[in-house]
């Protein structure tokens, strides 16, 4: 299968800073990846432009669950995982993220985690590797092919 990202980055909206970091370093070694938080276009429009991002997840968070905003949320990320060679899950969490590790691996795709995790877990053993902080990351793309 030809993989049009290298990684998927999964997380949660509230850990947003963190991700954009590590995007960074994606992007400072040219690997294409797929962040569901720089893709915001596919959030579309659910009526919280202008509200802070907590008052927006609220708004988010209250939808309903078969509303056109979600699914299409869930089908570009369900897409782009699809796309993507491997994962890489940004600690702490939520659920959406956790279920995301567990379809990428059941797919047999690579998935690695950065970093607290809250404590052991045998499931965690999917990953291939928990990287600390984002400097054990980058030093694993800098060599990554």
């Amino acid at each position: 299968m030809d993989f049009k990202y290298e990684f998927f980055i999964a997380g949660k909206t509230r850990n947003k800073e963190n991700i954009l970091k590590i995007c960074d370093i994606f992007d400072k070694y040219n690997i294409p990846y797929y962040c569901f938080i720089k893709d915001e276009a596919s959030m579309g429009s659910f009526g919280a432009e202008g509200l802070s991002e907590e008052e927006q997840m609220k708004i988010f968070e209250s939808l309903d669950l078969r509303s056109d905003v979600v699914v299409k949320i869930f089908k570009d990320d369900l897409d782009a995982e699809r796309a993507s060679r491997n994962l890489l899950l940004v600690l702490p969490a939520g659920k959406s993220g956790h279920m995301e590790a567990g379809i990428a691996y059941g797919w047999g795709h690579k998935c690695y985690a950065i970093g607290e995790t809250e404590g052991t877990d045998s499931l965690y053993n999917i990953f291939e590797e928990i990287f600390k902080d984002n400097n054990e990351l980058e030093e694993f793309l800098k060599n990554y092919k």
